[in-house]
């Protein structure tokens, strides 16, 4: 089935995360002290302010700085390519693709601004149980997790003997 539209859902996608990202992280940065924590919901969610120089749960943040900083940059670059590439060859194959890809490539652009800008990734949400929490994250990360779990909803949704090629 083609996708009316194609390249007009990503790109909704990726301007509505990239916006609501900077700007939950801008209101963040505005209103809270570095570490500052602020429950939400007792026992569960805090808003809290920290600067991820690392990836995904502090992956490499003790790596030498200009180093990593070439590193994440130049890995956002390449996944943004993946994500074109991806597009041209699964958004017409259903919507859910598109969408799923657009959410990514926002996420990855979110997080490359701040990468830019501060040399570090701001994240802001922090859920926990009792002293265990969860590394916190930002919209941006949570748009690459959804964008990815609909990719995946995707594959199983339309296997590719089912894709128009």
């Amino acid at each position: 089935m083609k996708t009316p539209g194609f390249p007009l859902i990503p790109l909704v996608w990726l301007l509505a995360v990239v916006g609501l990202d900077q700007a939950s992280k801008a209101m963040v940065m505005a209103r809270f002290a570095l570490f500052e924590q602020v429950p939400v919901i007792p026992g569960l969610f805090n808003l809290t302010l920290l600067f991820n120089t690392g990836a995904a749960f502090g992956i490499l943040a003790g790596a030498p700085s200009v180093w990593r900083q070439a590193f994440f940059v130049g890995v956002a670059f390449l996944a943004l390519a993946l994500m074109v590439f991806l597009c041209r060859r699964f958004c017409a194959q259903g919507r859910i693709f598109a969408h799923a890809l657009g959410l990514i490539a926002g996420g990855a652009i979110g997080n490359l601004i701040d990468r830019l800008r501060f040399g570090a990734v701001v994240d802001f949400l922090d859920f926990y149980l009792g002293s265990r929490h969860w590394p916190a994250f930002n919209v941006a990360d949570s748009a690459i997790c959804v964008g990815v779990g609909l990719f995946i909803l995707g594959s199983f949704l339309y296997p590719p003997e089912e894709r128009e090629e």
